[in-house]
């Protein structure tokens, strides 16, 4: 079995959507399926996915917070690299902002930890500004 963290930047451009999902397909098509775990963190803004997901996971995490704000997400975000052999990054690169908890900071606590990181930023992928 092989646990997968997934965490990244949430503001992509929609045009780089489909360059982002076609290079993750890529990367899992390494991994059967059935011995594959997924770890990952939603934000609140995406309750549909988070109702499909938890619907489908065999294991579900609860913080222990009342809401789901910055630091909840972060605390979130602190838990991946724990849980897993890998982590994937949908990540531009870019050093931490400092605000704690995003992306380039799990990608370092990762990588700390001596989980090791695929980072995975296609040509052409970008933010929105």
């Amino acid at each position: 079995m092989t646990t997968i963290a997934v965490t990244g930047h949430m503001d992509l451009t929609d045009a780089s959507v489909p360059l982002v999902r076609g290079e993750l397909d890529k990367l899992l098509a390494a991994y059967d399926p059935a011995g594959l775990v997924g770890v990952s963190c939603v934000k609140p803004d995406h309750a549909a996915t988070f109702d499909r997901l938890v619907e489908a996971a065999d294991e579900v995490l609860v913080m222990p917070y009342e809401t789901a704000n910055r630091q909840a997400y972060e605390a979130a975000n602190a838990v991946l690299p724990e849980r897993a052999d890998r982590l994937v990054a949908v990540w531009d690169g870019r050093p931490p902002s400092g605000k704690g908890g995003g992306t380039a900071d799990v990608v370092g606590q990762a990588r700390a930890a001596g989980v090791p990181v695929d980072v995975v930023w296609p040509d052409g992928a970008s933010r929105r500004a």
